[in-house]
């Protein structure tokens, strides 16, 4: 045994030697790796407090239509005999645009025409015979009447015949193809015929449609800008003119029917823009995606909308120090636009806040709770 370790006395130090390196080196590396990750898990990502230019819109979608139209229509029911316009066409106030077939009613007004040359010579009859004792005042009377009524008959039926001939009432631009002839043109005053559409595209607005939660922060004078899916990559703009006083299908009218829409969930409000359209390429009906510039702050400062927090007590975002310390601290915001919100007071210039997710024990329960379900969602 004695000999058997002089003869490999040198190896099993060697041995052992390698053994205890080895040893050592896995528990530097070891120690190096709990080092490093206590490390990375005291450290956050912050940002910097600084000035930004910040904008807030309100998004919303709404329909492009001219400013001035009207709906060309009759008066009387007859068949339309001549359309003097087509589609595309301008005109002007006053001008014969369709012409209404007339040939019965010019000769009712001959009939009336000579009811009235009847009535009259009769009329005269009966004075001349009146003033001489031959008449008597009633006699006279009637015959007055009759004359009279037939006038108004006439009267009329010459009114009616004027209306044969429909002309603009407008300047503008004739919009969609009119009624052909030989159509039926019918009045009235719930659903006439229209003959033809004449609108001023020389003036466009667009009528959107404003969220309740949004339309506090809409002043008139805003200015917005728009696009629409014909000229893709084109901003338009366009300013705030009007916003209606009563949402879109006035669900605060108790005195509509039961069948109303007043129980929908979510209220919206009109609210009309000026467009601004010097090339003349917007077109009626076209589906306009508008942002409402509602505050913007050239020089605001701000922090990254990641870096605020919220709790029972307001806003606050959470203050690291150069020595690695934090500090919840309460902060007034103010324009929040896509991706940084403005800081009114509670920070200075410079200063560093933290990004990192802060959870409630509510939140992560919940979200534990989530995490755990499988398959799709509860039908």
């Amino acid at each position: 045994m004695k000999d058997f370790w002089t003869a490999h006395k040198k190896k099993i130090i060697a041995l052992i030697a390698v053994v205890v390196i080895a040893a050592a080196g896995f528990g530097g590396y070891k120690y190096y790796q709990g080092k490093q990750e206590a490390k990375n898990q005291t450290q956050v990502q912050t940002a910097t407090v600084k000035r930004v230019s910040l904008k807030s819109t309100v998004s919303a979608t709404g329909t492009i239509m001219p400013v001035d139209s009207v709906e060309v229509s009759s008066k009387i029911t007859a068949r339309i005999k001549k359309v003097l316009v087509k589609e595309n066409d301008t005109v002007k106030a006053g001008q014969t645009v369709a012409i209404l077939d007339g040939k019965s009613l010019e000769n009712k007004r001959d009939e009336a025409q000579f009811k009235v040359t009847n009535t009259r010579l009769e009329y005269e009859r009966i004075r001349r015979l009146h003033d001489i004792g031959a008449k008597s005042e009633a006699e006279l009377e009637d015959a007055e009447f009759a004359y009279n009524t037939a006038e108004s008959a006439l009267k009329e039926t010459e009114s009616d015949l004027a209306e044969t001939v429909i002309t603009a009432p407008m300047d503008g631009t004739v919009v969609g193809e009119p009624k052909t002839a030989g159509a039926m043109a019918t009045q009235g005053s719930d659903n006439p015929t229209i003959i033809m559409r004449i609108a001023d595209l020389s003036k466009k607005q667009i009528k959107a449609q404003i969220d309740e939660t949004d339309i506090g922060n809409i002043k008139v004078g805003q200015m917005a800008t728009f696009t629409v899916d014909a000229y893709t990559g084109k901003t338009f703009t366009a300013r705030v003119s009007k916003i209606s006083q009563t949402d879109i299908t006035n669900s605060w009218d108790t005195q509509k029917s039961s069948t109303s829409s007043s129980s929908a969930s979510v209220i919206y409000y009109y609210v009309t823009l000026d467009v601004d359209d010097p090339e003349g390429v917007l077109l009626p009906a076209m589906t306009a995606r508008v942002d409402i510039n509602t505050s913007e702050n050239d020089n605001a400062l701000a922090v990254p909308l990641a870096a605020l927090k919220t709790n029972n007590n307001g806003s606050y975002v959470i203050v690291v120090h150069e020595d690695g310390t934090k500090e919840n601290r309460s902060v007034e915001v103010g324009i929040t636009g896509d991706e940084y919100v403005e800081i009114l007071s509670g920070l200075e210039e410079g200063e560093q806040v933290s990004e990192e997710y802060v959870a409630s024990s509510q939140a992560a329960a919940t979200k534990k709770k989530n995490n755990s379900r499988r398959g799709g969602p509860p039908m």
